[in-house]
């Protein structure tokens, strides 16, 4: 999968479960972790405290699936719009 797909299910979802994520994607959970670190790492994407997802305490999800991840934009477009430059620049991960 590429990374730039994940980047935009999130940037026009806003937020979303790894779960909802590896469905939407057609991926696994296991495949979305690395590259959600990698944007994490970037600052495009931020992990939410981890939340009970249904309310109650059967534990029978996987934690990994429940995992909610919230798009935190592009600094780059922030540092252009700083800079007076605009939103333009290059679609880079």
């Amino acid at each position: 999968m590429i990374l730039s797909r994940l980047r935009n299910y999130l940037r026009e979802r806003r937020r979303a479960s790894v779960a909802d994520m590896a469905n939407g994607l057609g991926s696994t959970p296991a495949a979305l972790e690395p590259m959600l670190a990698t944007l994490e790492r970037k600052g495009r994407v931020r992990r939410l405290a981890a939340a009970s997802a249904c309310g109650t305490t059967c534990c029978k999800c996987d934690p990994a699936t429940v995992a909610v991840y919230e798009w935190a934009g592009d600094e780059r477009a922030g540092d252009e719009r700083a800079a007076g430059k605009g939103a333009g620049g290059d679609a880079t991960v």
